[in-house]
């Protein structure tokens, strides 16, 4: 039988950055995962590194995006030391576009909203936006830039991490299907991987989607898969140096010159499948926010799946079964949350406390969800 100090099902962004934290740390880990790692999630994203809320309901995760935002030049230095491998971070901030005749109104909430969040936020006319990116569409009202916002390439950071965490001793496992935890009265003793017991006095769950299909961690990680759809554009006529934000898409430039466009939002189990609709609204967006996008090459198309949770907030901390941390849930914010799910995760294992609150995201909120709704049942 295997045995760890720390068994962690998921080998991603999140679970491969926690395995590295640990590991820095001294402890023997595992990393598991159902197919190769990093190929899920992590790999399927944008890697926009944004704390700012893109609805009323994201507004409690801003405190943690900040807290990851101010870790991150830290961590990308230390993985790309490591790995001797790039990540493609970028830190040149994003210009939100307003087009609606509504602009001065909508301007100015944006701006509130964000200095009243402490988050940097500076107002643009259509002529100055248009400086900064010469190639947007020539009727703009109007532009919010935020200056201390990021990107990164998911795929070449996933891949850094991974190789880091190998050369500091984690033992990574591909095609190991984590099937259930294994419980021993109140206590969680590892995991149970394609039929075999892996032995561990930690155990954390950091799967994306797949979570809630290990048994014994539905109760406290109840997410579901959400697709969303991207695009690749190569277009050399066209320079973008931002990630271009409107209502109806996203632009990311890569340092290699391709600009990703996405994503849509689509509950559709744990399909793939990309479809003529989803498509349709990203190429039609991407054109009408960048004209010259019409005469753009196509260089891939793909589909992930976000694991969102029923409160579309993060799920984190540790569970009434001792031993057993969660780490699921980011939803569209998985990327940006790296670095400090990976050291609040070590901080517990390592030291039993966290320097940073994280009871609102924890797991045990939907048991408690449970206890009041039988409650007014009876």
């Amino acid at each position: 039988m295997k045995t760890f100090d720390v068994a962690i099902a998921g080998a991603g962004l999140i679970g491969g950055s926690i395995s590295l934290e640990l590991a820095r740390a001294g402890l023997r880990v595992g990393l598991f995962d159902r197919q190769e790692p990093g190929k899920e999630a992590s790999w399927a994203s944008a890697g926009i590194l944004s704390p700012a809320p893109e609805n009323p309901g994201m507004i409690a995760t801003v405190p943690l995006g900040k807290a990851s935002m101010a870790l991150y030049p830290e961590f990308v230095a230390l993985v790309e030391e490591l790995s001797g491998q790039k990540t493609g971070y970028r830190t040149n901030g994003t210009l939100e576009v307003i087009t609606s005749r509504h602009a001065r109104e909508e301007l100015s909430t944006i701006i509130a909203l964000h200095h009243g969040l402490g988050l940097q936020a500076e107002p643009l006319s259509a002529s100055d936006a248009r400086e900064l990116e010469p190639s947007l569409r020539e009727d703009i009202e109007a532009a919010v830039l935020r200056p201390q916002e990021a990107s990164v390439d998911n795929r070449l950071l996933t891949g850094a991490i991974l190789e880091s965490a190998r050369k500091c001793g984690v033992e990574i496992f591909s095609g190991a299907r984590v099937e259930s935890v294994l419980r021993e009265g109140d206590s969680c003793r590892g995991l149970l991987v394609n039929g075999e017991k892996v032995s561990a006095a930690h155990t954390v769950i950091a799967a994306g989607s797949f979570s809630a299909q290990i048994a014994g961690v539905e109760h406290y990680a109840p997410v579901r898969p959400a697709k969303g759809q991207m695009i690749s554009l190569v277009c050399p006529e066209t320079k973008i140096e931002r990630v271009l934000w409107s209502d109806e898409i996203y632009l990311v430039p890569r340092t290699d010159g391709r600009i990703l466009a996405g994503a849509t939002v689509e509950y559709a189990g744990f399909d793939k499948a990309l479809t003529a609709g989803g498509q349709r609204k990203l190429f039609s967006a991407a054109i009408d926010l960048v004209p010259a996008f019409e005469r753009a090459r196509v260089e891939e198309t793909w589909a992930g799946l976000r694991p969102d949770s029923t409160d579309h907030l993060p799920i984190l901390g540790p569970t009434d079964l001792q031993g057993l941390v969660i780490a699921t849930g980011h939803f569209r914010s998985g990327v940006l949350l790296t670095p400090v799910t990976a050291k609040l995760v070590r901080e517990y294992i390592t030291l039993g406390s966290v320097a940073t609150d994280w009871e609102r995201f924890s797991p045990m909120r939907f048991a408690q969800a449970r206890q009041q709704s039988r409650a007014r049942a009876n």
